[in-house]
C-alpha cells in the first residue's frame, strides 16, 4: 500500500494556487507531492508507515500547517486544492517552470524554497503528465517567479543580536569548505553537516531540513534533464550551508535538541502518538524524509549511511 494518488493531484493544485496567498503557502502543496513520491519510491516500507504519512498529509489538508493561509486570507485552504475545469495536457510546457527558476536559482532565495518547490513540481509533472495542464503550470511558474526578489532567509544569532536577514550577514571565507565542483561534493557536504551539527540547537535558514531538501532538489533537477540548471544552483546551496554554519549553538537559551526515539521508517514511529509539531515539523518532516532518501540513495558507504540515519532522527 502506498499513499493514494489524490494527494499528488492536490499537491500540484496547491502549488499552482500558492501564489494567490504568498510563496510560503507553497509548503502545503510541496509536502503533499513529496509525501506521495516518497511513498511510491519506497513501497517496501510497512503499510503502517505509508498510513502514517497519509495522516500527516491529511493534517496539511485540514489547515494545521503553520504555513496555511488561514481564515480570511486571500484564498481559503480548501480552495487551494479544488480541481480546475478539464484541460488538455501540455507536457511541452513543463520546461517553462525550469525557465522561470533559471532567473533565481543562482542566488540563495528563502533557504532554497524556490528550487525545492520547482523541482518537486517538475518531477511530478514529468512522471504523471496527466496533471501537466496550462492552469497548473501557469500557477507554479507564478509561484517560482515570486522568489525573484526574496532574500536568503534569516537566522537567529542569540539573544543579543536577535534574528538577522541572511543578506545582511558577511560570511567569512572557509578554506576548508571550497565551493562544490559537482553534485557528489554537495552530497558529501550535506552528510558532513548532518553528522556534525544535528545535535546542536541552531535556528534559522530553514535548518538542516533545508540544507538537505535544497540539495535533494538539485539532484532531482539534474535527473529530470536539467543538469546545467542544477549545476548553476550549486553555489546558492553552498551559501545556504555557510549561512547555517554562521549560526551559533543556542542550546543554553532554547534548550537541547532531542532525537526521535524511533526510526521514521518503522511503524512504531508513526503510531507512538508523540510526533513533535514545533518548528513547522508537520511540513518539514515529510519533505526531509523525501530529500534524505533522494540523497542517500547515492551513498555507498553503509557505515556512514547508518550514522546519517541516526543523526536524521534529531530532525524528526
Amino acid at each position: 500500500m502506498a499513499v493514494r494518488p489524490e494527494y499528488l493531484e492536490k499537491g500540484l493544485l496547491g502549488l499552482s494556487r500558492a501564489h494567490l496567498a504568498n510563496t510560503m503557502t507553497g509548503y502545503l502543496g510541496a509536502t503533499l507531492v513529496a509525501g506521495y513520491l516518497l511513498s511510491e519510491e519506497h513501497r517496501e516500507l510497512d503499510r503502517k508507515v505509508h498510513a502514517g504519512i497519509e495522516k500527516e498529509l491529511d493534517r496539511v489538508l485540514n489547515g494545521e500547517s503553520v504555513f496555511d493561509p488561514g481564515e480570511g486570507g486571500p484564498i481559503a485552504t480548501s480552495e487551494l486544492f479544488v480541481p480546475y475545469p478539464d484541460e488538455a495536457m501540455q507536457v511541452d510546457q513543463i520546461d517553462r517552470i525550469a525557465q522561470v527558476l533559471s532567473g533565481n536559482i543562482g542566488e540563495t532565495r528563502s533557504s532554497g524554497h524556490n528550487v525545492i518547490f520547482a523541482s518537486l513540481s517538475i518531477r511530478a509533472l514529468q512522471e504523471y503528465p496527466r496533471y501537466a495542464t496550462s492552469s497548473v503550470i501557469d500557477g507554479i511558474c507564478r509561484l517560482i517567479g515570486g522568489f525573484d526578489r526574496a532574500s536568503a532567509g534569516s537566522g537567529y544569532y542569540g539573544r543579543e543580536k536577535g534574528r538577522i536577514d541572511g543578506d545582511m550577514i558577511t560570511l567569512p571565507e572557509h578554506s576548508d569548505f571550497p565551493p562544490y565542483s559537482n553534485p557528489e561534493g554537495m552530497i558529501e557536504a550535506v552528510l558532513d553537516e548532518l553528522l556534525e551539527s544535528a545535535a546542536e540547537r541552531r535556528q534559522g535558514y530553514g535548518g538542516l531540513w533545508h540544507v538537505i531538501n535544497h540539495a535533494a532538489s538539485l539532484i532531482d533537477l539534474s535527473e529530470c534533464g536539467y543538469a546545467d540548471l542544477a549545476q548553476k544552483g550549486l553555489e546558492a546551496h553552498h551559501r545556504n550551508v555557510r549561512l547555517w554554519r554562521s549560526l551559533p549553538n543556542v542550546e543554553d537559551e532554547l534548550g537541547t535538541e532531542e532525537p526521535a526515539e524511533e526510526d521514521p521508517c518503522t511503524p512504531v514511529y508513526w503510531e507512538c502518538g508523540a510526533l513533535r509539531r514545533d518548528r513547522a515539523r508537520l511540513t518539514h518532516r515529510i519533505k526531509t524524509l523525501y530529500g534524505f532518501h533522494r540523497l542517500t540513495c547515492m551513498v555507498e558507504d553503509t557505515t556512514r549511511l547508518q550514522r546519517a540515519r541516526d543523526a536524521l532522527r534529531y530532525l524528526m
